[in-house]
């Protein structure tokens, strides 16, 4: 067989794309870059896939990676997920990761009904399976005009480094394979592989690492939560350790490997003061509840704490504008943390008013957080 060479360009070569799509739905092996290395696909059907074992000569019982055009696209294909899954989708695709998703039984019941059998034992393997969404203009038109699912593993021979180029692909898998999509020198601008990161629940294993390492992964998979007041000394730091308490309860974990789990929580104050110590009342109250507050130290709200946020809660309607002031974007992840009104600064009060005040601030954050971690 003759394998094509087709140079070609996503925004302009839509016929080129469509024919290779074409090429695919057919059951036929078909080469293209990715934003990592160069990738062989083909339609998960078995008969394509024992091909694409053949040439790869991969052993048998290897599981294969779906790839999709779209992030959309991608999550048809597990359920909902955890919060960490959900920042590493939201801060990584389309991007240089393959996610490994756990899953039910039942979802597996429900894909072989929408896909079928053959396509859902091939993508579903022991209840998981594995996802990339690339972030390459030629892998993405091709795998959005594929009426199939495709898995595409890198191109090469087992054992092999990946091919960076289809000059590469060609030298390897000349009359092996159908058609291969030149995209160019620049297209695999990573020329390594993928990173490859499993997710369950509010856990994260990085099963290989790639372009990211394991530092970057656990950073863009961190869910991060600032709470708001006006010293940082009062009410923010009261929220901050009540939540990282209620945190550490829910996810069944000690206080100190909360951020390990993936969430960072943090507080600080809009007057801009630096280093103040928490008030008395404060450390007394969270010493009643067993959380050691006499360590914290106030901290200045910036624009670069409420950008890195995924959540930010205030204690007053004055702490909002004064977060919107400093970044008008912000108002979508900002809200009160109490949404009945605002929660009053005990500052000058008697140790009752800290105490109405703490229990004001965790019944909030009880509802708070059950909304977010459902």
């Amino acid at each position: 067989m003759k394998t094509e060479l087709v140079k070609t360009d996503a925004k302009t070569d839509k016929q080129k794309i469509g024919a290779a799509a074409k090429l695919l739905d057919e059951g036929k092996l078909v080469a293209f870059p990715t934003e990592t290395v160069y990738g062989i696909g083909c339609i998960a059907e078995k008969n394509a896939v024992e091909r694409l074992n053949e040439v790869k000569e991969r052993s048998l019982g290897k599981r294969y990676t779906l790839h999709a055009g779209s992030v959309e696209a991608a999550l048809r294909f597990v359920p909902g997920q955890s919060l960490r899954a959900g920042q590493l989708i939201k801060k990584g695709w389309p991007g240089p990761i393959t996610i490994v998703f756990k899953v039910s039984d039942e979802f597996v019941k429900t894909m072989q009904a929408r896909i079928g059998a053959e396509a859902a034992e091939i993508l579903y393997y022991d209840n998981t399976i594995g996802i990339r969404c690339p972030d390459n203009p030629i892998a993405s038109a091709l795998l959005n005009k594929t009426k199939k699912p495709v898995v595409a593993p890198s191109a090469n021979l087992s054992g092999q480094a990946p091919a960076v180029s289809a000059a590469e692909v060609m030298e390897r898998f000349e009359g092996r394979i159908d058609m291969i999509l030149d995209g160019g020198a620049e297209s695999c601008k990573y020329r390594k592989n993928s990173t490859v990161v499993e997710v369950d629940e509010g856990n994260l294993t990085v099963l290989r690492e790639g372009v990211y390492e394991r530092e970057q992964i656990e950073a863009m998979s961190q869910f991060n939560i600032l709470f708001v007041c006006t010293g940082n000394t009062c009410r923010s730091p009261m929220a901050e350790y009540f939540c990282r308490k209620i945190l550490s309860e829910k996810l069944g974990c000690n206080v100190d490997e909360v951020e390990k789990m993936g969430y960072k929580v943090s507080s600080a104050g809009t007057m801009g003061l630096e280093s103040i110590p928490a008030s008395p009342e404060v450390i007394r109250i969270c010493d009643e509840k067993g959380i050691k507050a006499d360590r914290h130290l106030s901290s200045a709200l910036t624009y670069e704490k409420i950008d890195e946020s995924d959540y930010i809660f205030v204690m007053s309607r004055g702490h909002l504008n004064s977060v919107l002031g400093i970044c008008d974007k912000a108002g979508a992840k900002t809200s009160l943390l109490d949404e009945a009104g605002d929660i009053g600064d005990p500052i000058g009060g008697d140790m009752e008013v800290y105490r109405d005040c703490a229990v004001q601030i965790e019944n909030a954050l009880l509802n708070k957080l059950d909304e977010i971690l459902k």
